[in-house]
């Protein structure tokens, strides 16, 4: 009984590295159309979403298999618990990718108004915080877990960079307003998807040490 639990155990973690992976390759294809101005780029991103959305129903119904089927002792059922709630900021993570490229395709035809900088390294390191936030869940690795919380702060102060050079574009002339907003906005989106891997690595966190910190507060 233990070992086919077991066996059901490494189906969920295959499972959430496939949707870690798929995740991943939505933000990186999103960031590349929107660095390169390229429509057919933002629209591979924006079909990953779908297949993001099955893999969170996969990974649901393979969780209710674990409960019902099975008796886990208190470890796992963390395991699985976290898991369940890993997937809706996966999902999340996916929509924000969906969302980046459909501004990336409204603004495709217009030269930017600023180097995309700070937004890429945004890219870099949200993309890097995802990655090591399911890798901490697989591999049961509360360090990694921790690495990914802190690197928040780098992903929140550089929003405000960009923020703030909108801000003085939009002062030099007005005529920059919109783009500076759609400019804005998949800077937000992007320090969104921080906080939904800041959310994942505080889950597996609880899966490791049976404490969820928001519980503390």
């Amino acid at each position: 009984m233990r070992h086919h639990f077991d066996s059901l155990l490494d189906q969920l973690n295959d499972a959430m590295i496939v949707m870690g992976s798929l995740i991943e390759s939505a933000i990186s294809s999103a960031t590349k159309a929107l660095v390169e101005q390229d429509k057919q780029q933002a629209l591979k991103a924006i079909a990953f979403d779908q297949e993001i959305d099955q893999k969170e129903k996969d990974i649901e119904a393979l969780c209710l298999k674990l409960l019902l089927q099975q008796q886990p002792v208190a470890r796992d059922l963390r395991q699985i618990s976290a898991a369940l709630k890993m997937i809706t900021d996966m999902e999340r993570i996916g929509d924000q990718a969906t969302d980046i490229s459909e501004i990336t395709i409204l603004l495709a035809d217009t030269s930017y108004i600023k180097k995309l900088e700070h937004i890429s390294l945004m890219a870099i390191e949200t993309g890097k915080m995802v990655t090591d936030a399911v890798d901490a869940f697989v591999q049961n690795d509360l360090v990694k877990a921790h690495g990914v919380i802190d690197a928040d702060d780098i992903v929140d102060n550089l929003f405000v960079t960009v923020k703030n050079d909108l801000i003085v574009l939009i002062n030099e002339d007005v005529a920059n307003g919109s783009q500076a907003m759609d400019l804005l906005m998949v800077a937000k989106y992007y320090e969104r998807i921080g906080d939904h891997a800041v959310n994942i690595a505080e889950w597996v966190e609880f899966s490791i040490t049976g404490t969820h910190r928001n519980s503390l507060k």
